[in-house]
């Protein structure tokens, strides 16, 4: 059955995650994480041996048509089994993580990433999903959890340690609606290390999301979105900002960077992504923009003081935002299949 079935029921311009919904977007992710093909890999061969299948390359994440989705495919099992842990979904999600999360796999998966030339590989936004799938296996008190963290460690600070190396070289942002964005891959990179206790990788997200966007100001909506985006340059570094500015900083800061924001409480300030053919997966990324607004536009409302007249902007903005998103997500056509439930789930499930 296709997500939309079951999103389209809703008749409130309000949006839950309740079993139903979850056990759909269970489907999505159970069907792709073992998908080997089509796919898409970005792979730097070293010589004649590296010409492998996906599942011979990256043995854990070879399955979603590229690794970064893959990778929150597998974030997308663990939040739910998290959440539905006696679901009617939980033992198939159960088995299809134990498959993945095997020792020798994992040692395969640290093999490929270590090698000098593929310094590069799935930077950051392949490798800050995979620090966000750490922080939920972290913040898991189970011992499924626990295992799958001892196992997945190695990966983790291969995944941490090219971060490590990379932000401190940054000279500039970098501000696209794809992959490559650096406020987002910030955002969950420092997560993870608030979860983990890296005190010194959060400080350093820190100082270069502060240095990068501390004096930023009219960010230019107007432009937005590009015909491909899936994140907003603006609302991402909204969203990362209020994570180290008190409420009062943040409302502030705001009001500069955003001064154009209604303060009557409408909700169709924001124009949604319009996808005109789901089965291109580049025009499909808009509906992904539609679900990543949404978690950010509520994640700027939590930055705000209660008080402040622009959190029901935001709020009522983000609802039409998911409402909007979580109807196009579909098992219809795999260009958008694959990789949206996560969004979804996490614009559903992410706390304010």
């Amino acid at each position: 059955m296709a997500i939309i079935m079951c999103a389209t029921s809703i008749r409130a311009q309000t949006v839950q995650l309740d079993e139903t919904l979850a056990a759909h977007l269970s489907e999505l992710a159970l069907d792709c994480v073992h998908r080997p093909y089509p796919n898409k890999i970005s792979h730097i061969l070293i010589d004649d041996s590296d010409a492998k299948t996906p599942q011979q390359l990256t043995p854990v994440f070879y399955g979603c048509f590229d690794w970064h989705s893959a990778v929150h495919g597998h974030w997308l099992l663990v939040r739910l089994l998290r959440l539905y842990p006696d679901s009617a979904f939980s033992q198939n999600v159960q088995r299809a993580l134990e498959e993945s999360f095997q020792p020798d796999r994992v040692a395969a998966e640290c093999a490929y990433l270590s090698v000098s030339e593929r310094a590069t590989f799935e930077r950051p936004y392949g490798l800050a999903w995979l620090l966000q799938l750490m922080a939920d296996l972290r913040s898991w008190d189970d011992a499924r959890g626990q295992a799958w963290v001892a196992i997945l460690a190695p990966l983790e600070k291969i995944s941490a340690d090219r971060i490590r190396e990379w932000v401190p070289k940054l000279a500039y942002p970098i501000r696209t609606g794809e992959h490559s964005q650096t406020a987002f891959a910030f955002g969950l990179a420092y997560d993870w290390a608030v979860v983990s206790g890296d005190k010194a990788f959060a400080q350093m997200i820190r100082d270069k999301a502060l240095e990068f966007h501390r004096s930023d100001v009219g960010c230019p909506m107007d432009y937005e979105p590009s015909g491909q985006d899936f994140l907003s340059p603006c609302l991402a570094v909204a969203d990362l900002m209020r994570r180290f500015m008190s409420r009062t900083e943040y409302a502030a800061w705001l009001g500069a960077f955003m001064p154009n924001m209604p303060l009557d409480g409408r909700g169709d300030w924001l124009p949604l992504g319009v996808v005109t053919d789901p089965s291109d997966g580049k025009l499909a990324h808009l509906d992904g923009l539609n679900l990543s607004r949404a978690w950010m536009l509520k994640g700027m409302a939590a930055g705000l003081p209660e008080t402040d007249p622009r959190r029901s902007v935001l709020l009522t903005e983000a609802q039409r935002h998911l409402v909007s998103g979580v109807q196009a997500v579909s098992a219809e056509h795999y260009e958008g299949g694959h990789w949206l439930g996560s969004f979804a789930v996490y614009a559903l499930s992410t706390g304010l």
